[in-house]
């Protein structure tokens, strides 16, 4: 029988990425990511917020990505898998962690800078619409066909912005 590690989280950098560079070079990224949930209690009836916070670790091109673009604040989707391990703190005590181990991400909301009304609300195009997630290329089997061509985007008004959609690396 097959076996099911996923996970999936919309939520906020807690804090600005942590980025290290292991001894083969491989970039990794660490970030807190806070979700909240909603509820209502029982007794008093009134609603309850719950956040959680969820340590992610990104590895190669995905932290690379993560450290240029995402800081505090930052809504971000990501999926993952989970990892349980064991570590020993400075006391001598034995501890378990618990991390989501990266394999794609999205960045959400507006973008930071760019202004107020009007800016867009994506990383994608000034429609909202989000950018494509970052994920590791898939093996040249499980590809899908190259999609057909678009049609050219309708002209924009000038906005001194015309050129930063090429430093975008997703």
């Amino acid at each position: 029988m097959a076996s099911v590690n996923k996970v999936i989280l919309v939520g906020n950098c807690g804090r600005d990425p942590e980025i290290r560079y292991l001894p083969s070079g491989q970039a990794v990224a660490n970030v807190s990511i806070a979700t909240t949930s909603r509820r209502k209690d029982r007794t008093s009836g009134e609603f309850v917020e719950e956040t959680q916070w969820h340590r992610v670790t990104f590895f190669e091109r995905l932290a690379e990505i993560v450290g240029e673009y995402v800081k505090k604040g930052t809504p971000i989707y990501v999926e993952g898998r989970l990892s349980y391990r064991k570590y020993t703190d400075k006391d001598g005590i034995e501890k378990n962690a618990t991390d989501i181990v990266a394999s794609e991400m999205q960045l959400l909301g507006a973008r930071q800078g760019m202004g107020g009304p009007g800016a867009g609300d994506g990383y994608g195009d000034e429609g909202g619409a989000p950018a494509a997630p970052a994920r590791r290329p898939a093996p040249a089997a499980a590809r899908p066909a190259a999609p057909a061509a678009r049609q050219a985007p309708a002209p924009r008004p000038a906005s001194g912005f015309d050129d930063m959609d090429d430093d975008i690396p997703f």
